[in-house]
């Protein structure tokens, strides 16, 4: 006997009560895979893919071996095989993921469709919500809609029929149009519909709104993801945005109209937009190292605001080897900062010092204060009724020669309000500085609102920019560069929006463009 032979005659001999004769390789059944399973589905035999998906939960366990067994009984339903999908379902074991079970109550519904139990089946579908999972939503609506029918509710089935319709691609927009902040919310809705307007009509992006003052975050998401959202732009408020990063569910990107805080991690697939006072403090605080002034001092407005502005900028400028000799707050209630400003300039010193002199001579003395002299620079940021005032005040202790910088809170469009500005510096948008994109807005947008005051609504220009932030992430969420009414905006690696300003100061009350710092 020749070794071949002996090697298939011989060694097929110990296992000769499962096989007979020499096995061909190809006649050896493949091990179960994924691929296999798709494949037959994709041929029609969702009975064979079933047996394959049981065969993988046989080689698995916990979580992984339910997903299998789950796929299982799907593809047994897809057969017409009730019986069987029930037969893996009782399989299960362990806990469930909030997916998965939601899942196995889909199944049993479908199961009971498949036997005829559509009363039992309208039961089991009216007691679960509605499914986060955008795939779970829309088998949940056809069920539902099936069952409907068969147990006598036909309200019901036109209801999930017209909510099927309305199922379709489009970008969510989140606000609370109602409430506390309604306001607000509707001038950044009124602008990102201006730039869905004026974008040409074959590129639109079909755009829905959902009231987050009606609902919940949690409910509004879960409600766009299901209706097709591909991209969420929103929620507008800083509580909102919290609650949409703490979100579990399923949803495509976001683009949040806020920045969370530090304490709260951004989430994946999670865009940050705001008009944030802090980054702009930090960019006056980057423009006053570029100007050359290193030593200075800060006033800014008491409460949180103030306090956050300032925090920023201090941060941003010793970053940058810069110092804050001293600061301040002033009382927004009061109209008189005297005793701030004459702190921070040293000028009390100075009176102090007089009076002491004037005390050891025992005699009258000619006196003229002066401020200190190692003042490279003032930071005054304040609302503009508070800076209209505070400016004033700086020129009247001897101040009104050193370099003075704000936030554009202290700007508004208004030549006479702003006489007593004089020579302050800020940075700003182009929708209040001007430029050519923010004139052809306000010229296409003043016949549909002629009265909504858009060139004083900052609000208007982010929620322009943010649709076309929005289009921009949709077509190329890689390469983010565009130049906006709020700025030119980027994102960083943190995904959150950086923001370009131009720079000006005022002269007798009008706006003079600042060149870029001499290096």
């Amino acid at each position: 006997m020749s070794p071949a032979r002996w090697i298939c005659g011989g060694a097929v001999l110990a296992v000769a009560l499962a096989l007979s004769g020499c096995p061909s390789l190809t006649n050896v059944t493949p091990p179960p895979s994924l691929d296999r399973a798709a494949s037959l589905e994709q041929a029609g035999d969702a009975g064979g893919a079933a047996r394959i998906f049981e065969g993988l939960a046989a080689q698995n366990s916990g979580a992984d071996r339910n997903a299998y067994l789950l796929r299982a009984a799907h593809a047994w339903l897809g057969a017409h095989r009730a019986d069987e999908a029930a037969r893996v379902l009782t399989g299960l074991e362990g806990n469930l993921t909030p997916e998965q079970q939601t899942e196995r109550a889909l199944l049993n519904a479908g199961i009971a469709l498949e036997r005829g139990q559509t009363q039992d089946a309208w039961r089991q579908l009216d007691a679960l919500p509605m499914p986060a999972n955008p795939a779970q939503a829309a088998r949940y609506r056809d069920l539902k809609a099936r069952a409907a029918v068969g147990a006598g509710h036909p309200e019901a089935a036109e209801a999930l029929a017209r909510e099927q319709a309305e199922i379709a691609p489009h970008i969510a927009l989140l606000l609370p149009v109602t409430g506390r902040t309604n306001a607000a919310a509707v001038s950044v809705r009124e602008g990102f519909l201006a730039a869905w307007y004026q974008s040409p009509a074959a590129a639109r992006l079909r755009v829905r709104v959902y009231d987050t003052g009606a609902e919940s975050v949690a409910a509004a998401l879960t409600r766009a993801t299901g209706s097709g959202a591909e991209l969420i732009v929103g929620p507008l408020t800083r509580e909102e945005v919290i609650a949409a990063a703490q979100f579990a569910g399923p949803r495509p990107p976001l683009l949040a109209l806020n920045f969370l805080g530090p304490e709260t991690p951004a989430p994946q697939r999670f865009y940050q937009d705001a008009l944030s006072p802090e980054e702009e403090a930090r960019l006056v605080a980057r423009r006053v190292l570029a100007d050359h002034h290193r030593r200075g001092v800060a006033l800014a407005p008491a409460g949180d605001w103030g306090t956050r502005v300032l925090a920023a900028f201090r941060q941003e400028l010793e970053a940058g080897g810069g110092e804050l000799i001293a600061t301040a707050t002033i009382d927004g209630t009061r109209t008189d900062y005297s005793e701030a400003v004459t702190q921070i300039l040293g000028i009390s010193e100075s009176q102090a010092r007089y009076r002491r002199l004037e005390g050891i001579l025992g005699t009258k003395l000619q006196f003229e204060p002066r401020r200190r002299a190692d003042i490279g620079f003032i930071f005054a940021p304040a609302p503009a009724n508070t800076e209209r005032l505070l400016r004033p005040q700086l020129r009247f202790h001897f101040a009104g020669d050193i370099p003075t910088y704000a936030t554009s809170a202290a700007f508004e469009p208004d030549v006479r309000a702003n006489q007593d500005l004089d020579g302050l510096m800020f940075p700003d948008m182009p929708w209040i500085l001007g430029g050519d994109l923010a004139e052809a807005v306000r010229a296409a947008t003043h016949d549909a609102w002629p009265n909504a005051g858009l060139a004083r609504s900052r609000l208007f220009a982010f929620g322009f920019d943010a649709y076309r932030l929005a289009v921009a992430l949709h077509n190329r969420p890689d390469d983010v560069n565009i130049d906006g009414l709020t700025g030119r905006l980027s994102f960083d690696a943190e995904h959150r929006v950086r923001r370009e300003l131009a720079w000006a100061q005022l002269h007798d009350g009008e706006l003079r463009p600042l060149p870029a710092p001499t290096p």
